[in-house]
């Protein structure tokens, strides 16, 4: 039974914290206690309001009542596992697989966006027969003993498996081929898929091959960029040339984030060969998936097996079924391509009055402002970017950072942000912004 506390102390909250959790760091110095949420706000315990600008799990908006009717109305009457013929995740594959181009038709499910690239690494190197795998520099994919070593963000490069071969990701504004030397987007694209020869030729000579390439289209870790358009279409070329496939991490950028389309990797005009999906998909309940063609799950299913206790059970179904149909009902895509226009044009605005801003990456409700100290050395502004967060926290709004430098300020809201909260956080940040300018000119 659990022990009852009638102290709400921060402090003193924080110590039991300490004694007895152990594992995720908490955002900001002074960390704030969520005790509510409500579309696109969040509530502390003192009954401050906060704007989510980060929380793109809560893609629907935070307890919509949709969502949680579903959830509830389920649970009430029953989950159990896809061993038992089930309506509910056939009729959620269906629906989802239709938002999908043709060739990617069979699902499978699992509880995180770690398991569902767990598993799409395990179907890569069942059907190649190869084991390597071709990474971003500075990538997440998530936590498991696999996807950790697939996540090069989180150990220095020194400690890369054989297996592993990392390539620098496209950066046109700070990377080695930058939109400012003169170069066209075609030039940038073939620049940088041509990093992936030598991984490929790296992984041949370990004795390796290729299994795979897995990257998100949105490259999130990496601070949000914008690829050339050419980009994936000739790096998916070279994978299958190598007796690879193609992985679309799909869990950042998917479900209509990215406004113009439904998936990332749409935007680039490519067929992935697997596709993983989770954080949004269940706007804060654990689901996630893996969609394939009927080619590769067969070649899959004649070598390996696969069950997930809790992967598709029917209240995820059901939770899964209202994020995609309130998506489609709501028109959040469009509102993430009208908003997210709209968001990129004021921050365009920002930049063109505050040095501090060196580029606007991402799009529709992804974005992410690059801070830097000078604009010939782009300098990163590591602090500024944490003092930001910090501030912008203090003045009700929730943003966070994020980039290989930690200098990228990350604005990724629930799918249900409006032009009036993008006034109010331009409002914000143009304040914090213009505070940061004085004392460094006065510093």
């Amino acid at each position: 039974m659990g022990i009852e506390k009638n102290s709400h102390d921060t402090s003193a909250l924080l110590q039991r914290r300490e004694e007895h959790f152990a594992g995720s760091y908490l955002f900001y110095e002074n960390p704030v206690e969520i005790v509510k949420g409500e579309g696109i706000w969040l509530f502390d315990r003192q009954g401050k309001r906060y704007l989510d600008c980060y929380n793109n799990v809560a893609s629907v908006g935070h307890c919509h009542p949709k969502v949680v009717e579903a959830l509830c109305k389920q649970a009430a009457t029953l989950n159990t596992h896809t061993r038992y013929l089930s309506e509910h995740i056939i009729n959620y594959s269906e629906h989802l697989a239709s938002t999908m181009p043709s060739g990617l038709e069979l699902c499978l499910y699992s509880c995180t966006g770690t398991e569902a690239n767990e598993l799409a690494m395990r179907m890569a190197r069942k059907i190649t027969g190869n084991f390597g795998v071709i990474i971003m520099a500075h990538s997440y994919h998530g936590n498991s003993t696999l996807i950790n070593e697939l996540s090069s963000c989180l150990y220095p490069p020194h400690e890369c498996p054989d297996y592993v071969a990392m390539v620098e990701p496209p950066n046109t504004f700070r990377g080695n081929h930058r939109s400012d030397q003169g170069l066209s987007d075609s030039d940038l694209a073939q620049n940088y898929a041509r990093l992936i020869d030598s991984a490929i030729q790296k992984l041949n000579d370990a004795g390796h091959g290729v299994a795979a390439f897995i990257c998100d289209a949105i490259f999130d870790s990496q601070g949000a960029l914008n690829a050339p358009e050419d980009y994936f279409k000739r790096v998916y070329e070279k994978i299958r040339a190598a007796g690879g496939v193609c992985i679309a991490d799909e869990v950042q950028p998917g479900f209509g984030r990215l406004g113009e389309h439904m998936w990332g990797f749409q935007h680039y005009h490519v067929l992935p060969d697997i596709v993983t999906l989770g954080k949004p998909m269940g706007d804060g309940h654990p689901v996630s998936g893996v969609v394939t063609s009927k080619e590769i799950a067969d070649n899959f299913f004649q070598k390996a097996f696969y069950f997930n206790t809790f992967g598709g059970n029917p209240v995820a179904a059901a939770v899964a079924e209202a994020v995609l149909s309130i998506i489609e009902e709501e028109k959040l895509q469009q509102n993430a391509y009208d908003v997210g226009l709209y968001l990129l044009e004021r921050l365009n605005e920002l930049a063109d009055q505050h040095p501090l801003i060196g580029h606007i990456h991402g799009r529709g409700l992804f974005l992410g402002v690059e801070l830097i100290k000078n604009r010939q050395t782009l300098e990163p502004a590591h602090q500024e970017a944490r003092d930001i967060a910090e501030n912008m926290k203090n003045e009700g709004i929730l943003i966070g950072s994020t980039g290989r430098f930690g200098n990228v300020i990350k604005i990724r809201p629930p799918l249900v942000f409006s032009k009036e909260n993008a006034d109010l956080l331009i409002e914000k940040l143009d304040k914090l912004l213009t505070d940061i300018s004085l004392k460094m000119n006065t510093g």
